[in-house]
C-alpha cells in the first residue's frame, strides 16, 4: 500500500525540518502550493558544474570553482559620492596567487569579518571574474566553508527555478530532508514496485549527473513524463466512459418535424465533402442516447457555421433548442447576420442575447426562450446568466471552442438536462495538442475549403519598405479595397522596436483620411463601433489599423488587404489567424508580412512557412515544432494542461503509448495513484 507515501506528499512544507512557516509561504509563491508533492514536481532547470582548483591561474574567466584560500586583510564596504564600495576580503590561494572576494551589503562587514578571520583558511566556491583593477574577483561566494567541511560544496549543483526570499541552498536544503523522509518511509512500509521507480525516478532528477539527465528524453524525465500522461489520459478515459454510459440521463429526441431537407434546398451552395461527413457524423451522435461531445476542427472559412447550423436545425426538428456561444459581441452579431436569414426562411424563431440587451428587450427574449418559441438562440456569456431559462435545451455550439474554461462550459451544460455538445474551432490544434485537452471528444475535421474560394497570395517584406508598401495599396484602396493593419503594441515602448498601433494610425490617417484604430484598451463599446462601421460596406473607412483584437470575430468579405507589422514576432497559429481575416470574398486577396531589422533565421523561417502553405494543420504542426505549446497556445489558454515534465514537442510517441495503456487500465491502483499525484481533478471537464 502507499497511502503513508501519500501522508507525506500531502504534507504542509512548513513541517519539514529547518523550514517553518514563513519560508513555506515563499515556496508557495514558487510552486504555486507548499506540500511536499509541490516541491517534488519542481524539477531543477540545469546542472552547474564546479571546478575544484588548487589555483585561479589555471582558471578561465566566468569558470564556477571551489577552491581554498587563506584570507589576508579586509577593506571595509563604504557609500563615496553616491557610489557604493563593496567590502573586500583580499585572500591568496596555496601557491600565493590573490584573489579578492567581494560584497556589496556593505552593513555586514562583521559578519563578513567573522566569516573570513585573517590568517585563516577557508574553501570557497562561486563565479570567478576578472576586472583590470582587483585581478581574480567572486562576488558573494555560494559556499564558503571550513577546510574539514569541504564536503558540503557540491561538485555538481541543480539549479531550480526560483523566487524573491530563495536561494539554492534553500532547495538543496528541503530536498535533502524530503528525500531522507522518502527513504523511511520506504523502507518502513510495504511500497507498490510502481511507486518504487516513480520515487527513484524522481530522485534522479532532483540529484542530477549532468544536464543530460534533465533532458526531455533522459532516462528519468521520459519516465515521469509517461506517467503523468498516463494520469491525465486515464482520467479522460474515465470521463468517456462515464458520459457514454449515462444513458437514463436523459429521452432519446423524436422528430416532429420535417426541416433538414428545406435547410439543404436553401444553401446558396453546395457543402464540400467534408462539410457533408462531418454533418453526417453529428446526426448520428444525435441519434444515440449518450450525449453527444464532439469538436469541429477547421481552418478559417472552411465552413464550421453551417455545420452547426445544420446540426441545430436538426435539433429543432424534435422541438429542442439550440444555443451558439460565441467569445465576442461582435462575432455573435455577425453569426445572428448570417443565420437569421436562414432561420426564417425555414420558420425558426432565431434570436440574439448579449451583455447590451436590457429591460424590456432582455424580459421578451427571456419570456421567448423559457418558452420554447426561440429555437435558436445566438449570444455571448449572456446565454449562461442565472436569470436565463430554457424550455429544452438540446444542442450547444461553442465557437472558438479554446477561448472558454471548464467552469463556463459546465455552466452551459447545466441549463438543460445533459444537452448535446459541439465545439467548433478555427484554431488548427495539431493531434497532440488535441489527445491533451479534447481527449474524451470525438473530433471531427473539415480539411477542404468551399470551390471558389481564391488563396490568398502571402508575402514577406522588410519594414524598411513600408513606405513603398504604402504607395502600392493606395490605388486598390481608391478603388474600394479595404485593408487590415495589425501592429503588436498599443502604443510606442522603450523596451521594444515593435511598431506601435497608436503611431502607425497617425502615420496612415496622413495618407488615408478613412483610417481607424482598434485595441483592447479601448472601451468595448466603443471598439465593437469602430469595427462595425469597417464591415459596413458603405463606410468610407477603408483602413483598419489594429492590434491582435481582430484574431477572431470580424467577417469583413470586402477585406483583401492584411499587413502584419514586426510579423517574426507572433506564432505562426496567430498569423494564420490574423491572415484568414482576408480572401472571405470573390477577390483575389493578399497578406504582407513585414519583418523587423533584427530578424532571427528562425523567424524569417516561420514566415516562409507562411507563405508557402495555407493549410492550417500543417502550419500548426510546424509552429509547435518550432516554438512549443508555451508559446503556440499561451500558458494561461483555458482548459489547457500545464504539465510538470511532459514536452509536447520531445515525448509526442508517449501520447499515444500513454493513452493505448490508459484505455485499457484506467482502473487499476497505479493508474488511481498516479491521478492523485498529478490531481486530475479537472481534467477534460472532470
Amino acid at each position: 500500500m502507499n497511502h503513508e507515501i501519500f501522508d507525506f506528499f500531502n504534507t504542509d512544507l512548513q513541517f519539514i525540518h529547518g523550514v517553518g512557516p514563513v519560508l513555506a509561504s515563499k515556496f508557495n509563491n514558487v510552486l504555486g502550493g507548499r506540500r511536499v508533492l509541490d516541491f517534488l514536481l519542481h524539477i531543477p532547470s540545469y546542472v552547474r558544474p564546479r571546478k575544484i582548483l588548487d589555483s585561479v591561474m589555471s582558471a578561465q574567466n566566468g569558470d564556477v570553482v571551489t577552491i581554498s584560500v587563506q584570507v589576508k586583510s579586509h577593506k571595509k564596504g563604504s557609500f563615496f559620492r553616491g557610489h557604493r564600495r563593496p567590502t573586500q576580503i583580499v585572500c591568496a590561494d596555496k601557491f600565493a596567487a590573490p584573489i579578492t572576494i567581494q560584497f556589496f551589503n556593505v552593513n555586514y562587514l562583521d559578519y563578513w569579518t567573522e566569516k573570513l578571520p585573517i590568517g585563516q583558511w577557508r574553501i570557497i566556491s562561486g563565479k570567478l571574474e576578472y576586472s583590470s583593477k582587483n585581478g581574480a574577483v567572486i562576488n558573494h561566494p555560494d559556499f564558503i566553508e571550513l577546510p574539514e567541511n569541504a564536503h558540503k560544496i557540491p561538485t555538481k549543483q541543480a539549479i531550480y527555478p526560483s523566487g524573491d526570499g530563495l536561494t539554492q541552498k534553500n532547495f538543496a536544503s528541503v530536498r535533502d530532508q524530503i528525500f531522507k523522509q522518502i527513504h523511511e518511509r520506504i523502507t518502513a512500509q510495504n511500497t507498490s514496485e510502481n511507486m518504487l521507480e516513480f520515487c527513484d525516478a524522481l530522485e534522479h532528477v532532483h540529484y542530477p549527473e549532468s544536464n543530460d539527465t534533465l533532458n526531455p528524453n533522459g532516462t528519468y524525465i521520459a519516465k515521469l513524463a509517461y506517467c503523468e500522461l498516463f494520469a491525465h489520459q486515464s482520467a479522460i478515459a474515465i470521463n468517456k466512459r462515464n458520459r457514454q454510459e449515462s444513458k437514463i440521463t436523459r429521452p432519446l429526441r423524436a422528430k416532429k418535424y420535417d426541416l433538414i431537407d428545406k435547410f439543404y434546398e436553401i444553401l446558396p451552395f453546395d457543402l464540400t465533402s467534408a462539410q457533408q461527413r462531418t454533418i453526417d457524423e453529428i446526426f448520428a451522435d444525435l441519434k444515440r442516447n449518450v450525449p453527444m461531445m464532439r469538436l469541429v476542427q477547421g481552418d478559417v472559412g472552411s465552413g464550421k457555421t453551417m455545420v452547426a447550423m445544420a446540426a441545430a436545425v436538426k435539433m429543432a426538428e424534435t422541438g429542442a433548442q439550440s444555443v451558439l456561444l460565441a467569445p465576442t459581441d461582435t462575432l455573435a452579431q455577425q453569426h445572428f447576420a448570417k443565420l437569421k436569414p436562414m432561420c426564417d426562411k425555414l420558420g425558426l424563431v432565431c434570436d440574439i442575447l448579449t451583455g447590451r440587451d436590457k429591460g424590456v428587450s432582455r424580459r421578451e427574449k427571456l419570456i421567448s426562450l423559457k418558452s420554447g418559441r426561440t429555437k435558436i438562440v445566438i449570444g455571448t456569456h449572456a446565454l449562461f446568466s442565472d436569470d436565463v431559462e430554457y424550455k429544452d435545451l438540446g444542442l450547444v455550439i461553442i465557437d472558438e471552442q479554446h477561448r472558454f474554461g471548464v467552469l463556463q462550459r459546465t455552466a452551459m451544460n447545466n441549463k438543460g438536462n445533459n444537452p448535446d455538445m459541439l465545439a467548433l474551432s478555427a484554431t488548427p490544434i495539431p493531434r497532440t495538442l488535441s489527445m491533451t485537452v479534447y481527449g474524451d471528444m470525438d473530433i471531427s475535421v473539415i480539411n477542404e475549403k468551399p470551390a471558389g474560394r481564391i488563396p490568398i497570395k502571402t508575402s514577406k517584406l522588410p519594414v524598411m519598405r513600408t513606405n513603398a508598401l504604402i504607395e502600392r495599396i493606395a490605388p486598390q484602396i481608391k478603388n474600394g479595397a479595404k485593408v487590415f493593419w495589425v501592429c503588436p503594441l498599443v502604443e510606442e515602448s522603450e523596451i521594444s522596436d515593435m511598431t506601435a498601433a497608436q503611431s502607425r494610425f497617425e502615420e496612415l490617417k496622413k495618407y488615408f483620411p478613412g483610417t481607424g484604430l482598434c485595441h483592447g484598451q479601448m472601451d468595448k463599446k466603443e471598439r465593437d463601433k469602430v469595427m462595425e462601421e469597417f464591415a459596413d460596406t458603405n463606410s468610407k473607412m477603408r483602413v483598419l489599423v489594429s492590434t491582435t483584437v481582430i484574431e477572431v470575430g470580424i467577417d469583413v468579405p470586402s477585406a483583401t488587404i492584411m499587413v502584419i507589422e514586426n510579423a517574426e514576432r507572433f506564432g505562426l497559429a496567430a498569423l494564420h489567424q490574423l491572415r484568414g481575416r482576408v480572401g472571405r470574398g470573390s477577390l483575389q486577396s493578399y497578406c504582407i508580412l513585414l519583418y523587423g531589422n533584427n530578424v532571427s533565421p528562425d523567424g524569417i523561417k516561420r514566415l516562409d512557412v507562411l507563405c508557402e502553405t495555407d493549410d492550417g494543420f500543417v502550419i500548426a504542426e510546424q509552429d509547435l515544432m518550432m516554438r512549443g505549446v508555451g508559446e503556440l497556445l499561451g500558458t494561461k489558454q483555458s482548459g489547457w494542461i500545464q504539465y510538470h515534465f511532459v514536452n509536447y514537442r520531445e515525448h509526442r510517441d508517449l501520447f499515444k503509448l500513454a493513452q493505448t495503456a490508459a484505455s485499457n487500465d484506467c482502473d487499476n491502483d497505479w493508474a488511481k495513484d498516479l491521478r492523485k499525484i498529478f490531481d486530475c481533478s479537472t481534467v477534460a471537464g472532470a
